[in-house]
């Protein structure tokens, strides 16, 4: 695939915005949806991919431009997969602390043997709205949940989440070596091999 000199980011977080910028370098200008629209889709999938997919469109079809889109979350394997694609919603929406301690509270009596989880970040690209081969890349970062939360960087469920390699969690690692092992490195490491970059 050509390189593309812009793009649109399907998020309103200027944090993965300026983290993506860096991603991909000074050749591709990463622009957000929020200079095109609030609006934002439903996500109506079934899996990470599906969602991915989904917000792409959606974006590329709003800004006329080609899009970059991410779903991401974490997936517990004694929970079946979830919270899943509902990580963000784990709660009912309450935020960080009330998906954290839910999360505590379902997997209070499961031993550690069998708290094993990973975080998942699907990317999908496409060149436009009704592009039928968009480019997928898939970043898992295995680890297992922890009974309480260690560390004060990261968010989400970064304070639960151990990381073995490092024998802290998530939230533990300095970010910028979080950014080198996480998911979502680990997906837009894939992407940035598919663009050539």
């Amino acid at each position: 695939m050509s390189l593309f000199s812009e793009l649109v980011l399907a998020s309103h977080n200027a944090g993965k915005l300026k983290e993506l910028q860096a991603m991909l370098g000074a050749q591709v200008r990463v622009r957000s949806i929020g200079e095109f629209s609030t609006v934002e889709p439903e996500e109506t999938g079934l899996s990470f991919v599906e969602n991915a997919i989904l917000k792409a469109r959606h974006a590329a079809r709003i800004s006329g431009l080609p899009a970059l889109a991410d779903d991401s979350g974490l997936a517990v394997d004694a929970l079946g997969g979830a919270p899943g694609i509902y990580s963000a919603r784990y709660a009912g929406g309450a935020g960080d602390a009330a998906n954290n301690a839910k999360l505590l509270e379902v997997l209070r009596d499961v031993p550690d043997e069998q708290r094993t989880a990973q975080f998942v970040c699907a990317l999908a690209l496409v060149r436009h709205a009704d592009d039928p081969l968009p480019i997928l890349c898939e970043g898992l970062w295995h680890g297992s949940i922890l009974h309480a939360a260690r560390g004060e960087h990261g968010f989400g469920y970064d304070p639960l989440f151990w990381v073995p390699e490092r024998e802290c969690s998530s939230a533990e690692l300095p970010p910028a070596e979080k950014n080198q092992l996480s998911h979502r490195a680990r997906a837009m490491a894939q992407l940035r091999a598919r663009l050539g970059l």
